[in-house]
């Protein structure tokens, strides 16, 4: 496993955790309008930096990379059949996941040893 950050990595990825549940859970009224594709940008760039600091936190790499794409799966079910008036989407969770791969394998070489 790479370097882990102690306390200020902890608190960084709970940090992203709150970032994240709001990012994912403001109701429609509350998402600012923006080009199209943005939202995609968004997931993508939110998942990376959960993976990201969720590793320098000390997660092991297959748990985390479960538990944060359980966690897009369930948000997009959540936004999907709450009075959050946002959508489910399909392409939502897909960016969710890139981003975690795009997260774990720049963690990964980041951290990498030199031979």
């Amino acid at each position: 496993m790479g370097a882990v950050g102690g306390a200020p990595a902890r608190a960084t990825f709970a940090l992203v955790v709150l970032v994240s549940l709001v990012v994912l859970f403001v109701p429609a009224s509350g998402v600012p309008s923006a080009p199209p594709g943005t939202d995609k940008v968004v997931h993508l760039l939110l998942f990376a930096a959960l993976a990201v600091s969720g590793r320098w936190a000390g997660a092991r790499t297959a748990p985390l990379a479960a538990a944060l794409l359980t966690y897009a799966a369930a948000s997009e079910v959540v936004q999907g059949l709450t009075p959050l008036a946002r959508s489910m989407s399909f392409a939502d969770w897909a960016a969710d996941a890139i981003g975690v791969a795009v997260g774990l394998v720049a963690w990964a070489w980041a951290t990498r040893r030199p031979r």
